[in-house]
């Protein structure tokens, strides 16, 4: 399609109402008038994700799907997939399969046509993106159809060059900028400075009454451990979620390897990710086999029951050697009541309770700095080596601490007020 033909599309549209604001939370409203099934103005939603299979963009388009159908309004999910495999999901929303992973230029400018189509005939209000290829699409798509455009920011891109910012600079490019932690905030803020008065902080939908361990039985427990091959005794450090580079888990088969040597037994590193068969997760099997801890590392593979597998768990720990912005394993665990240990890339204050920005007495997890296998084994050994009474009340403090900075019934009013904002419909915050 030629420039022309797309500028005389767009005029077929009416402007948007948008505008930049100061950064900051969207303004709450009572979750009575967020969750209301009868709105007077419905909205209709595009979203669009590289993938609903897996990661943090997957499970909050989940969220945000079922926000969304619960207040009355419509969400329509754009993600690669088929629809055989989509009508198989258990979420709210209109799915539809088009490949926004792709970072083929020619696939990212023919979804620009299908995403504006999809605008056209669903009737959308407002396109919200995450990830980057599907942000290029839907940027253009946007301009095209002249409909606001929302981004969320997941963790901290590495911008090794000025192609690779210019490449994530289109997530900052959004009417609205969406970071799921005060710590991908200012990261934003500080790479993107023309985008500082578009960025909102709302937190990733977490579903905590899935991940309560009162809901857990013993029997989930114990045939979650029967998996893994292991007795009541044995202490499971769970690494759960993707499995990447960014994400440590080399740094953890190092701590293995050292808590070894220093004589630790009766422990197993789980490592849960869907991404068993990649080609990371095949460098850390070699690691594995050349540091000679294959008996105290598993790689398990995507697990069905999660909630079971933090229950079994006796400590979850995320290695991140990339500034993660809020990690949904890392609410989970602390919602399912287990301590954590993160690095300090891997959780900010925001999500994590540590020393010595809080008192003992309010910690919810251990830090240690980003790389840092030695650290990590240390930080393990003690937490390992508390009073059991310890280690409980530190997992219930995370537990209550998900709760009140976490709750769902806020987190739907947030992001209604934001997409009420975005198009007009509502006050603008500020």
């Amino acid at each position: 399609m030629t420039s022309k033909a797309l500028r005389l599309q767009a005029d077929e549209e009416n402007e948007p109402v948008v505008g930049a604001r100061s950064r900051e939370r969207p303004a709450p409203v009572g979750a009575a008038d967020a969750l209301d099934r009868a709105p007077a103005d419905p909205m209709t939603v595009l979203l669009v994700t590289p993938t609903l299979d897996a990661g943090a963009a997957a499970g909050n388009v989940r969220g945000i799907a079922g926000i969304l159908d619960r207040a009355g309004h419509q969400a329509i999910v754009v993600s690669r997939g088929n629809r055989e495999g989509f009508s198989e999901r258990n979420y709210a929303g209109k799915r539809l399969p088009v490949d926004v992973a792709s970072r083929n230029p020619f696939v990212m400018l023919a979804n620009v046509v299908r995403l504006a189509r999809i605008v056209r005939r669903e009737g959308c209000d407002v396109i919200h993106a995450h990830g980057r290829a599907a942000a290029w699409s839907a940027f253009l798509a946007a301009r095209l159809t002249r409909r606001p455009l929302v981004t969320t920011w997941y963790k901290g891109f590495r911008e090794q060059n000025r192609l690779k910012h210019l490449y994530n600079g289109i997530m900052a490019a959004g009417d609205r900028v969406i970071a799921v932690s005060e710590q991908i905030a200012e990261l934003i803020a500080e790479r993107y400075k023309s985008s500082a008065g578009r960025i909102r902080v709302l937190p990733a939908c977490v579903d905590l009454t899935r991940f309560d361990p009162g809901a857990v039985s013993p029997e989930r427990v114990c045939a979650m451990r029967r998996a893994w091959g292991i007795d009541s005794e044995t202490r499971v450090l769970l690494v759960a979620g993707r499995m990447l580079r960014r994400k440590g888990h080399h740094v953890v088969i190092q701590a293995a390897r050292r808590l070894k040597g220093l004589g630790l037994r009766n422990f197993l590193c789980v490592f849960a990710s869907p991404d068993a068969g990649t080609r990371y997760a095949g460098e850390l099997w070699d690691q594995v086999l050349a540091t000679e801890t294959a008996d105290v590392v598993r790689l398990t593979g995507p697990l069905e029951d999660m909630p079971a597998a933090y229950a079994a768990a006796t400590l979850v720990v995320s290695a991140a050697v990339q500034p993660e912005g809020i990690q949904r394993v890392v609410l989970e665990a602390q919602a399912m009541a287990r301590p954590v240990i993160v690095s300090d890339l891997g959780a900010g204050a925001d999500l994590v309770l540590t020393s010595p920005a809080v008192s003992e007495d309010r910690v919810t997890g251990l830090r240690f700095p980003a790389g840092d296998a030695e650290a990590l084994a240390a930080l393990i050994v003690r937490l390992l080596s508390m009073p059991e009474g310890e280690r409980v009340a530190m997992g219930m403090r995370g537990r209550a601490w998900v709760l009140a900075s976490f709750d769902p019934d806020a987190i739907a009013a947030q992001t209604l007020a934001l997409y009420r904002e975005v198009v007009g419909r509502g006050p603008r915050a500020g």
